[in-house]
């Protein structure tokens, strides 16, 4: 038998967001509109239901990003997205990249060797975590960009990650 899972959905500057969370009220999922592996984490399918405490926490949330005013930290809902202890691992990185910053995935494969004792360790591995990441924009995948500077790399589209970046404050190549 599958966790119970619930949904709803919000509009937002960037589309429609698809929320899920399980039944212990932890957001599970948040995708975008389009989003390649949109549900990919879940089992089972989600029951509608708009109203649950954290549900309206994100919606909270994503009301106070979009307008720019930087939400912290403390102020996300319980998040538990569902993968690898080796996704986990670079989902946590991610949520400590600041709010109009970015790094690299040469750089997050760096910080994974250099904690795990490893010489060295795949940027590509790193590249297919960040990519599957089920938690949009609270995750912050957007925060990552290639080694050259470009915006590579993202489920929901290169436009899309732009205009997060911009959001944020980040000036972008035209």
């Amino acid at each position: 038998m599958y966790p119970t899972l619930y949904q709803t959905t919000l509009p937002s500057p960037v589309g429609a967001l698809t929320l899920v969370c399980n039944a212990e009220q932890h957001l599970v999922g948040l995708w975008l509109a389009g989003q390649k592996y949109f549900y990919g984490t879940l089992s089972g399918k989600p029951l509608e239901s708009a109203d649950l405490p954290v549900f309206l926490q994100t919606r909270a949330w994503l009301e106070a990003y979009f307008a720019g005013r930087r939400p912290a930290a403390s102020e996300l809902p319980p998040l538990s997205p569902a993968g690898s202890a080796f996704r986990q691992r670079v989902w946590r990185i991610l949520q400590a990249i600041p709010y109009g910053s970015t790094t690299t995935y040469g750089a997050i494969a760096q910080q994974i060797a250099a904690e795990t004792g490893k010489p060295t360790m795949s940027a590509q591995a790193v590249g297919g975590a960040v990519g599957h990441n089920p938690i949009s924009i609270l995750i912050p995948c957007h925060r990552v960009i290639g080694a050259d500077g470009s915006l590579t790399g993202y489920a929901g589209g290169i436009p899309l990650k732009a205009k997060l970046l911009r959001l944020e404050g980040m000036a972008l190549p035209q």
